[in-house]
């Protein structure tokens, strides 16, 4: 009953934030003046970190150290839950991001989505999908990040999917960095098949050092994305035995440190 009440409280919090922060994106939206919409779409990422705060979740991020702002960046994580997103915000990046196109046909969300110049993608459409990742190579070119889920959808058991080849394409096409996240726990803390909340739950970000692509060629591009796939991987596992090693034997000030490279 406990977990019940807890996960409507949450939900009802949540939804709170969202419609307070729909004029707030309205306002910064009509006053912003630069048509990479930075100002609207950093007021946007506010959300999430806000979500974050109304949710039982600590939060260790950790790399920031590989993430140089002058830089533009395609960036690929895996996906383990909706959690995901709000913990991404975080980040000391610009970035648009590539999203389910559903979620710009809801109220409120796919206003803000549209209104931070987001990029709606269909992937049971190739024509659309390929669009989208026009847009998100024009992006680039006007030195703004892209962030990816290239799982395409979450993990159910927290087993890193196999990656779709797009946007390590973009990457090479472009010339760009590809930067890779890595994280961990946030398929226990909101589960993909529930609407009812973990308890409180200990959630891990790595930023991995940027994966080069200058002098690359397209024809490369799978190489790319198992590669990069393969560190991902690797990292989720080494966070997972972390949080078993930080449970069984307690929490230290160095387990415990949040390293977070706040979002401007």
């Amino acid at each position: 009953m406990f977990s019940i009440l807890r996960s409507l409280w949450i939900w009802f919090a949540s939804a709170s934030l969202v419609l307070l922060w729909v004029p707030l994106v309205g306002v910064a939206f009509l006053l912003d003046r630069d048509p990479m919409r930075t100002r609207t779409a950093r007021q946007f990422r506010r959300l999430g970190r806000a979500i974050s705060q109304v949710n039982p979740w600590r939060l260790h991020i950790s790399g920031g150290e590989n993430i140089d702002p002058h830089q533009v960046y395609v960036v690929v994580s895996n996906h383990q839950s909706l959690a995901d997103i709000p913990l991404i915000t975080h980040l000391r990046i610009d970035a648009k991001w590539l999203a389910k196109a559903e979620l710009f046909k809801f109220p409120m969300v796919g206003w803000m989505l549209r209104m931070s110049g987001d990029i709606p993608v269909d992937r049971a459409d190739r024509r659309k999908a390929a669009k989208a990742l026009l847009q998100c190579a024009r992006y680039l070119r006007k030195r703004r990040s892209v962030i990816f889920f290239p799982e395409g959808t979450r993990s159910h058991d927290g087993e890193v999917l196999p990656f779709n080849e797009g946007p390590f394409q973009l990457a090479l096409r472009e010339q760009v960095p590809v930067l890779p996240l890595a994280v961990e726990g946030s398929g226990a803390a909101l589960p993909r098949t529930s609407w009812i909340f973990g308890p409180s739950q200990d959630i891990y970000l790595e930023i991995l050092p940027p994966v080069s692509t200058i002098g690359g060629t397209v024809k490369e591009s799978a190489d790319l994305r198992d590669r990069v796939r393969e560190s991902i991987a690797a990292k989720v596992l080494a966070l997972r035995a972390r949080a078993k090693r930080t449970g069984r034997e307690g929490a230290s000030p160095n387990d415990r440190e949040t390293h977070s490279p706040i979002a401007p």
